[in-house]
């Protein structure tokens, strides 16, 4: 059965990793073909892609049903077959075998036409991704992962350079007022074993148990670090709320007392990834910085609102 390579994925590729992602993307027929052979494993369904991998569904010589995932060997992606083994399942994909050459994964089948995105009750889909993170943050970092440490250094370092290019005088006070607070924590960092991408499209149902987390980008760090993916996604349940700031707030307070995290830690974490995502889009040339983040962080700056929790 020949492999095909969708259109975007290429794309994404040819535009982030310029030759290199050409020259992947020319050889994933192979390398799919290879994996399927070495592992003896028989197609079972049309393809799915994200921005960077590929995944066929497929099944074990015993006719177990299980994903093929191929993504390129990198410094973002090597972490998660480390990440995975140290979870072993717990609240997330259970990887099945690894080839460290390819960075190939045969993991568990999950159902991928059913995301958390697409729950019709918002509160119910934060009470399940909050459930999941406070799982997966109770695990301790493998010692071989990257740090966060080491990234909100850098991202000072960064933002030493990038913040002053922004045009709008409020929008670079906002960013430094997001490093300053991120400076108070450089020396508590944190050790517990993050996802980092944990939003709603990173849930799937399954059947080991309702829901379980996917495509973790794991990091040793501090859990108030891996909020943000749950407060700017499903960002029209936001939008649509009466008051913006108190929804945020509401769905911030159900994810810190579902970690049982203290709440000013996880604030400054939360607009260190504010920061982080801001850099990123100020180096890929942006000039004015995202209104969601802006939302967010302006709402956590203001303080504590009188918040009800959602149901459980």
């Amino acid at each position: 059965m020949p492999i095909h390579v969708p259109p975007a994925l290429a794309a994404h590729h040819d535009n982030h990793s310029g030759a290199e992602g050409r020259a992947w993307i020319t050889a994933l027929p192979r390398l799919a073909a290879d994996l399927l052979d070495h592992w003896n494993l028989r197609p079972d369904g049309p393809a799915r892609h994200g921005m960077v991998s590929l995944v066929l569904p497929v099944r074990r010589p015993d006719g177990t049903p299980a994903a093929l995932k191929l993504q390129p060997t990198n410094e973002e992606n090597d972490g998660e077959p480390v990440g995975l083994r140290a979870w072993n399942g717990d609240a997330i994909v259970r990887l099945l075998d690894h080839d460290p050459a390819t960075g190939t994964m045969l993991l568990e089948r999950l159902d991928a036409t059913r995301p958390l995105s697409e729950h019709p009750d918002p509160d119910t889909a934060v009470s399940i991704l909050a459930d999941l993170l406070a799982r997966l943050v109770a695990h301790p970092a493998p010692p071989t992962l990257r740090r966060l440490a080491d990234i909100a250094a850098a991202m000072l370092d960064t933002a030493d350079h990038l913040i002053p290019t922004l045009p709008d005088a409020g929008e670079r006070r906002l960013l430094r007022t997001c490093a300053t607070a991120m400076t108070e924590l450089l020396d508590e960092p944190g050790d517990r074993l993050l996802h980092w991408d944990l939003h709603y499209d990173n849930v799937l149902a399954a059947d080991r148990e309702p829901w379980l987390a996917i495509d973790p980008k794991p990091l040793a760090g501090d859990p108030g670090f891996d909020l943000m993916p749950a407060l700017d996604n499903r960002w029209h349940d936001i939008t649509t709320a009466p008051d913006i700031p108190h929804a945020i707030l509401r769905r911030f307070d159900h994810l810190t007392e579902a970690l049982t995290l203290d709440r000013a830690r996880a604030t400054t974490w939360t607009l260190a990834r504010v920061l982080q995502n801001c850099l990123w889009d100020i180096a890929d040339g942006t000039k004015t910085l995202d209104p969601v983040q802006v939302t967010i962080a302006e709402a956590l700056l203001a303080g504590p609102r009188s918040t009800t929790r959602p149901p459980a």
